[in-house]
């Protein structure tokens, strides 16, 4: 390894080592070394003669407002939220179409709707499931990695942690290693990372550059929370009984992965209500039966154990509402005799009995018996072997037969080892990092980093997977879901690349894959379309499908559960149709009856008639009234003055859909609305307090008819 406090002299030696055809992988989301990648992209704009291949996903910049009103909002936000964050230049140069010929940024994964219409970025894009992403950018020539890693010590030894992605680095590391290929490990070290454990752990050999620079140190990117509206509530709720004790959970981020948790986190702790609010919006095995055998109402005693390919900042919450509890060991034999009910975490000496019966230790303890039961906390830390004997605390030397022996000197306490969540990658708000750095190690330790094979497919290692994810209920988002069962969740019907299949295709197999699981996909109902009108997104057919129609399994809107699984063609068309927004279900089944996918005669039934925006307000407005359904449930990045801006915003630019509505709303805001002190304090947040120019009088009335109008 060799150690540098400069990025420039760290790329001088990359070069020097690997030549001018650099294909770097870097990971995705937070883990990318800024200082790194900008100075490896200015290399190659300077020099024409380097070719340089960029590959990586979720590249994170400072947000910007794009339109007049919005620079005003978002900029100084921002600029407090995300600090000396330092933007990718090769980010810059992509948005605007100018990266260089000799230099080529690939992705498999866009923030979502960040390239719609940018021909470079829709050209470049990889489409890959998240666990062959390793295989395809090896396939395509890599010879670099790039990683921001975090720094400390383990047993007084200096170790490295990939910290937020190990995902991808470890699986592409060893298929380089394996190839006769020469590459280059390069880390910068940013302190900032929370150090995490598990497969995020690695030796200081593991790269062969690294930077480390506390001067170069930047915060780690951390997205702000968004608000949760009464759709993604309700959805929530819907999704939230079909979660079972004693299970597995994945969840996606956003504000659906909130309001799942918020819903959750109720049922937890106020039953009671949590139960009057599913009667109240009809969540009950009479309008869906499946709730009966896959759901459930009741709280968490057992808990719930995560397996998420991105440990989301939601489930911190679950984590100190003691819903995520249920620890997993990787230990086949026990994790299989903790789900038999044999063992517990908590035992005496007859685990040791117990344990040679099921043919998991010999009688005589071998070294490897005994590295297993120290590793797992039957025998207690602090004794050692020696000679093919036991060596106890006080140094008394023993043979260890566990029939002869006396137990009691060496048997711990409860299993140690396990976790509560496994991660193949996090990226959250400050609150989420700041939660995780304020862990004990011991508590750090239960959310265990994974290289994404592990926790995205069941393959090499299923046996283990099958025992810990029992009662798996791995819940996504989609964008489209079509009458016959198939799901779109990363790009439009005219081949604009959205986002990215990442992980999601992975969890859908993989429900039904394993016994007791169910794949969810969270959709709203409809969305705003051109000039201020709505569109269905319940559609007969699309022109993108991100899940075939035979992995159909269970799809939730506000208005209702679509059990997919095992259905007809006219049974999945009748159960989509029936949670659909009322609007467009008319529509919905003439198109069905017209492709004889429908009976003629078949109409929606009474129940599901009333599938409205206004009929799912009046359900929760009681609720609300009463300080239930907040529009931040886990926390907000923004001031109190900044969500009603942001409401009015928010607002104004809903009208610029109908150009009308919007002239009409302009014309009147000319004339002058009053002021008083909170909009004058609201002025001067967006520096419009003393307008200077027609253009900011005109942006200003508009904002105060806006704030007043509410």
């Amino acid at each position: 390894m060799h150690e540098f406090s400069g990025v420039d002299e760290a790329i001088e030696a990359l070069v020097g080592k690997i030549g001018k055809n650099v294909v770097l992988v870097s990971p995705l989301g937070a883990g990318k070394p800024n200082h790194l990648l900008n100075a490896m992209y200015l290399r190659a704009k300077t020099d024409r003669s380097l070719r340089l291949t960029i590959m990586t996903a979720l590249t994170l910049r400072k947000p910007r407002g794009k339109s007049y009103l919005e620079k005003r909002f978002l900029d100084p936000f921002s600029d407090r939220v995300f600090g000396e964050y330092p933007n990718l230049l090769y980010e810059e140069d992509r948005l605007q179409g100018t990266v260089p010929p000799n230099i080529q940024i690939v992705e498999f994964y866009f923030k979502a709707g960040e390239f719609k219409g940018n021909s470079y970025a829709q050209r470049n894009y990889l489409s890959s499931n998240y666990t062959h992403v390793a295989r395809d950018v090896f396939s395509r020539g890599t010879n670099v990695i790039f990683q921001q890693v975090a720094k400390g010590e383990i047993d007084g030894k200096s170790v490295f942690s990939l910290s937020c992605n190990p995902d991808l680095t470890c699986d592409l590391a060893d298929l380089l290693k394996a190839s006769d290929r020469k590459f280059v490990t390069v880390a910068q070290v940013n302190q900032d990372l929370p150090f995490m454990y598990g497969e995020s752990i690695v030796s200081p050999d593991f790269f062969d550059i690294v930077v480390d620079n506390r001067d170069l140190d930047f915060p780690v990117f951390a997205p702000p929370k968004m608000s949760v509206s009464d759709v993604d509530y309700s959805i929530g709720l819907h999704a939230s009984s079909l979660v079972k004790d004693d299970g597995e959970i994945q969840i996606g981020i956003g504000s659906l992965g909130d309001a799942l948790v918020y819903a959750l986190s109720l049922r937890q702790n106020q039953n009671s209500k949590y139960r009057d609010i599913l009667k109240s919006l009809a969540i009950e095995s009479d309008s869906f039966a499946l709730i009966d055998q896959w759901g459930s109402a009741e709280t968490f005693n057992k808990g719930l154990f995560a397996a998420t390919e991105m440990l989301v900042d939601s489930f911190s919450e679950l984590y100190k509402q003691s819903i995520l509890k249920k620890k997993v060991y990787d230990s086949v034999i026990l994790q299989r005799l903790l789900n038999q009910g044999k063992i517990r975490e908590e035992f005496g000496v007859e685990i040791f009995a117990l344990l040679h019966s099921e043919k998991c230790i010999h009688s005589i303890l071998s070294f490897e018996d005994f590295s297993f039961l120290q590793e797992f906390g039957v025998i207690r830390a602090g004794l050692r072997w020696q000679d093919g004997l036991l060596v106890l605390g006080n140094g008394e030397k023993v043979t260890p037969d566990i029939f002869s022996m006396d137990l009691t000197k060496i048997v711990g306490e409860r299993l140690r080892n396990g976790a509560i969540a496994h991660g193949g990658f996090f990226l959250g708000p400050r609150s989420f990092y700041d939660f995780l750095k304020g862990l004990p190690v011991s508590e750090r330790k239960l959310f265990r980093m994974k290289r994404i094979s592990q926790i995205n497919h069941l393959y090499g290692h299923e046996n283990i997977d099958r025992l810990q994810r029992t009662n798996g209920r791995f819940i996504n988002t989609c964008m489209k879901v079509t009458l016959n069962g198939s799901a779109c969740s990363d790009a439009l019907a005219d081949g604009n690349q959205i986002s990215g299949v990442g992980g999601q295709y992975n969890f859908v197999a993989m429900a039904h894959e394993l016994p007791d699981a169910r794949s969810i996909l969270q959709l709203r109902s409809t969305k705003p379309a051109k000039r201020g009108k709505l569109e269905s997104n319940i559609v007969f057919n699309y022109g993108n499908c991100t899940i075939p129609r035979h992995l159909r399994d269970i799809v939730v809107t506000e208005y209702g559960i679509a059990d997919l699984r095992g259905k007809t063609d006219e049974e999945v068309a009748m159960q989509l149709i029936q949670i659909a927004d009322s609007r467009f279900q008319n529509e919905l089944v003439q198109q069905a009856k017209s492709a004889k996918k429908l009976s003629q005669d078949y109409e929606v039934p009474r129940r599901f008639q009333n599938n409205f925006p206004d009929a799912l307000a009046l359900k929760l407005g009681p609720y609300k009234k009463q300080g239930f359904f907040p529009a931040f449930p886990l926390g907000c990045d923004f001031t109190p003055d900044e969500i009603r801006l942001g409401k009015a915003l928010k607002k104004l630019k809903a009208l610029t859909k109908d150009k009308v509505a919007f002239l009409s709303f302009a014309l009147v805001s000319l004339l002058g609305s009053p002021l008083n002190e909170d909009v004058e304090r609201l002025l001067r947040r967006m520096d419009l307090q003393t307008p200077k120019t027609l253009k900011d009088r005109f942006y200003r009335r508009l904002l105060i008819k806006a704030l007043v109008a509410g």
